[in-house]
């Protein structure tokens, strides 16, 4: 439980990140009061800052996991930030350009929270299409990598952008374990890989990760909520006037341009 008093902290903390992103002007660090000490406190910074910048409330989400094995972690994506294949990102706030090639879901039923956990078999049936997609990463921070795990976990864990691409058929059928991934900027490859999601080839985990235990942070999943599965090219940076590509084998296509 959070206190009120130390809730007055972390809405600054909130308010610091806030303006950082919103002028393109970041810090190096959150003053050391400010700074969540745990990670209940960085999902309160995080989830500040959605309802900020989406009062009406949350309807999209990233999971993912650094171990197959692992807890999963969750932030909120902004849908005024959520956009189809081959979009111009051209908001000053997209100065830092980071990229990461991931396999979303769309939400298609409703999954509120309940005392029974969701089963796998639900989870598919409330699943409307799977695409291909790019989450762009920005940050509040100069450094996200060199400051401490919860004040990066509660700057939205770098979230800027969320670009997908076309539903896949019969995506069921898909054998993540297989699957391979290509990252392109301006033509050239940047990362190759194969089954190289750092959470696992098990994507629906997470998904019911979030359905079930992340239910009391997410209010529960609704229709047309996205839902994007974790990185499988790590991160990977574009410049100015970029053009990116990604392709997965039978995932499909998604691209993305920077002015």
């Amino acid at each position: 439980m959070i206190s009120d008093a130390r809730k007055t902290d972390l809405h600054s903390a909130a308010e610091l990140f806030l303006e950082a992103r919103r002028t393109a002007t970041p810090i190096a660090d959150l003053p050391a009061s400010l700074q969540p000490a745990s990670l209940e406190e960085a999902y309160f910074v995080a989830d500040t800052m959605a309802h900020a910048l989406q009062p009406e409330g949350t309807t999209a989400w990233k999971v993912g996991a650094p171990a197959p094995d692992a807890v999963p972690l969750f932030g909120p994506m902004i849908s005024a930030w959520i956009a189809d294949s081959g979009t111009l990102l051209g908001d000053r706030r997209h100065r830092w350009r980071g990229l990461e090639a991931e396999i979303s879901f769309l939400i298609g039923k409703d999954l509120p929270p309940r005392t029974t956990p969701y089963t796998r078999e639900e989870i598919v049936g409330a699943i409307a299409s799977c695409h291909p997609a790019i989450e762009e990463l920005e940050a509040g921070l100069t450094e996200p990598g060199k400051v401490a795990r919860f004040t990066m976990i509660a700057d939205m864990q770098m979230h800027g952008g969320f670009i997908h691409g076309p539903a896949v058929s019969e995506w069921q059928k898909i054998d993540f374990a297989k699957e391979k991934v290509t990252l392109a900027i301006d033509g050239s490859v940047q990362v190759e890989r194969t089954a190289s999601n750092t959470a696992g080839t098990d994507l629906l985990r997470l998904v019911l990760y979030l359905a079930n235990e992340g239910a009391a942070r997410t209010g529960g999943l609704k229709r047309g909520s996205w839902v994007t599965t974790g990185s499988w090219t790590g991160n990977t940076f574009a410049k100015a006037g970029s053009t990116v590509n990604v392709e997965f084998s039978t995932a499909g296509d998604v691209s993305l341009r920077f002015a």
